[in-house]
This record gives structure tokens, sequence and C-alpha cells, in this order.
């Protein structure tokens, strides 16, 4: 994209997203009733009524920078969602007692995005000092990530406080991941309070974005243990996949989730799946392994419109998950440190 259809591009996303009767906010059918009882999308509007235009002009400006940044940020929300509830921890350096979440298996090497959070926060720091929490930071760029992309757009509840601890530990056993049977996924987000739509329609999540050779080596060689390739995988697609991602070496070579459309935030992801060229295991199995998930994908792959409605209802939920709000926590001024610190 071309730097002046960026800038022009950013007003009309900023638009598009705050103006509650715009086709585009009202696509996630999400209600008062689906905000939880005690996050507002109207939270910030006497104290910072300029913080959505602001994290949607830096997010904006990535994007334009990097086009792989969208995906890193809306994965950044997934992944601090689903540990101790959307609560910034993730965003926590090691430090004292702090442990980082950043060491954990699923963000080692892969979590990225970190330093357009501090961006944003600066902004806001300036703008508004100690008000705009790193969780709500994390849930705004979630979503103008998403628009920014093609996808759906959704009013995003505010409130959150940020969290004063980690957990690596829940990092490693919360995060769904890609090797997972489909039981373990489900059993992963009901944990959370998420559904089996929500699960299947999050997951489409990967029709941005990349992933690492190792997180899918064992789908190309040895699925089972038996020396064979996962026989799930169209054998012409693995072959393609071989020559960047051998037996051995490469770990960190990257290959789009969705290799028709990747930069494109569509149902293309589904339809790959269909065709037996998901990924990763955990994304193939949406289809193999139940044949409610198998429904879902289907149906995914034939209606975007459905798709877009389903993920944007199903992230507003993960979203409120386990939210700190009132006195609970604290509004960090660095997003990477607790304030004591």
């Amino acid at each position: 994209m071309k730097k002046g259809a960026m800038a022009s591009l950013v007003p009309l996303v900023v638009a598009l997203l705050l103006c509650p009767s715009s086709s585009l906010a009202m696509a996630s059918g999400a209600g008062p009733a689906q905000w939880g009882k005690k996050l507002d999308p109207h939270f910030y509007d006497q104290s910072c009524p300029h913080a959505q235009h602001i994290v949607a002009s830096i997010v904006g400006k990535a994007h334009h920078q990097d086009p792989r940044m969208a995906a890193s940020l809306l994965r950044l929300h997934f992944h601090d969602c689903f540990v101790k509830g959307c609560d910034a921890s993730l965003l926590l350096d090691s430090s004292g007692s702090i442990v980082s979440e950043k060491r954990s298996n699923p963000n080692r090497d892969s979590a990225r995005g970190f330093e357009v959070i501090d961006e944003i926060k600066a902004a806001l720091e300036a703008a508004c000092p100690a008000t705009v929490s790193c969780a709500d930071i994390l849930a705004l760029a979630a979503r103008d990530s998403t628009v920014m992309t093609g996808g759906p757009g959704w009013i995003v509840p505010l409130g959150r406080r940020d969290s004063r601890g980690a957990s690596v530990q829940g990092s490693n056993n919360d995060i769904p991941a890609p090797n997972n049977t489909l039981p373990t996924i489900i059993t992963k987000f009901k944990l959370q309070g998420l559904d089996i739509v929500d699960l299947v329609a999050l997951l489409g999540s990967h029709t941005i974005g990349d992933s690492r050779c190792t997180s899918f080596r064992q789908r190309l060689y040895n699925q089972t243990g038996n020396g064979l390739p996962d026989f799930t995988l169209d054998a012409s697609y693995a072959a393609a996949l071989r020559p960047r991602c051998p037996r051995s070496g490469g770990d960190q070579n990257l290959f789009f989730l969705d290799p028709v459309t990747p930069f494109k935030f569509d149902n293309q992801y589904y339809k790959n799946i269909l065709a037996y060229r998901g990924l990763l295991s955990s994304d193939e199995v949406l289809l193999t392994g139940s044949g409610a998930t198998a429904d879902l994908v289907k149906l995914y792959a034939a209606n975007q419109d459905i798709f877009f409605q389903h993920f944007a209802r199903s992230i507003v939920k993960m979203g409120n998950i386990s939210p700190l709000t009132g006195a609970n926590g604290e509004i960090r001024k660095n997003c990477r440190r607790v304030n004591h610190a």
C-alpha cells in the first residue's frame, strides 16, 4: 500500500470503528448484554476522549511499515487473555519476582509487537497520564489490526486494569499449542468460558500471520511416531514446505498460515483446511477431529459474513475473560513493568 493511501486509510478506519451507527462497528452483533457487567465501551469518553484515535493511528502506521504486524498484535491479545485473564500480564518484562511470560514456549522467539504497544502507551501517557490501561491497549490494537487487514470491526468494551504479576507457567500450560489434540484444545477453551463456536471462529485469526517450521515439522516427517508424514496434510503442499523446513535445522523459518491471501483477513483459512492445507495440526484437526467443528469449518468457508459475525462476537467474549476492574490491579505507566518498580 502506498504511503498516501495509508494516510487516508487511518482516519477512515477510526471513523468506522468509533461510529456506533456504522455497519462495520455493528457487524459483530455484540450488544450490551455481551459487554459484561463491568466493562464499558464508553469508559474513556470523558477521561481520554481521543484514546481510540491514538491507538488506531499508531497501529495503522505500524501495519504500513510491516504487514506482519497486524497478526502479531492480534496474537498478543489472545496470548494475554488466555493467561490470568485480559490483564496485560504478557507485556511485563522479567524483574524482581516477575518471570516474564515472554519466556514461555508459546511466546519465546515468536511473540512480537511489543515496541508498537510501547509507542501507543507513550502517546496515551502524553495525552492522558495514568488513564488508559495496557490491557485495553491490547484489546483495541487487536480490533484495529483486524479491521486494517479487511476483517470485521466490533465495539470494544473498556475499563480493564493491568496486573502486577505474570505467570510463565500459565503461559506454558493454558495457551493452545500447535500439536495439541482437538479434545485438549476444546478443554483449554472451555476453561476460559469459550465454546466450540468460539474456538473455530477465533482460530480463524490464522487467516493472517505466519508460523515457524518447528511448530509443524512433525507433520512433514513423523506425525505419529512411525516416521511417516501426517496423512491429513495434502501431499503437494507438504512437498512445497519441506525445502525450507527440513528434518533438522531451519527451526525459525517462517511460513504463511494462509499462503493464498496471507495479509488479508478473510475466510480463506477455512477453505485451506477443507483442501487439507491447514499448516498446523491444530488447524487441520478442526476438520478431521470432530463433526461439530468440521461443520463450522464448512460453514465459514462457504459464508465469510457469518465467520466475521461469529469472530467479532467471540473475540468480545474472549476479551471479557477475568478482567481486573475497579480497585484491582493498576494502570501501568510503562507496559513493561509495574508502577512500584
